[in-house]
């Protein structure tokens, strides 16, 4: 399986240095910083599919959904076992990044779901705090 993540500036880049730290060396994951020079994304992007095996899965991730990064990668859905998910974050990445299968509908689902719980405003507590209410406690 291999991740593409792409964004406005360097946000994708932000990300996989965070997983390198995280997950050590990440070689199945790429990224691609749009706009930042005068390169044409849909020129990297073609690039970048003509470089995988059909038989590859791609799980491409966008910053924002319905931004023009997002829109371009739109046009790549109809090549076999490719899913877009927009609005990534750091959990959603991790998540996927740590499944060695390749992942169905259902499973994406899912992952996406766990990550928009881990979206939450953080409040200090005058009780005492413990592991358990970072990891799933109550």
């Amino acid at each position: 399986m291999k991740i593409l993540v792409a964004s406005h500036g360097t946000f994708a880049s932000g990300i996989k240095s965070s997983l390198n730290i995280l997950l050590g060396k990440s070689d199945n994951v790429t990224v691609i910083d749009a706009y930042l020079d005068q390169d044409n994304l849909e020129e990297k992007l073609e690039t970048y599919f003509q470089s995988i095996p059909e038989i590859e899965q791609v799980i491409m991730l966008s910053d924002l959904y319905g931004g023009s990064v997002n829109q371009n990668m739109c046009m790549h859905l109809s090549r076999l076992n490719t899913f877009l998910i927009a609005g990534v974050n750091l959990a959603l990445v991790l998540e996927i990044a740590l499944k060695t299968e390749p992942l169905g509908r259902e499973q994406l689902e899912a992952i996406v779901k766990d990550s928009r719980e881990a979206l939450r405003i953080v409040e200090i507590s005058t009780k005492s705090v413990e592991e358990d209410d970072f990891f799933g406690g109550s």
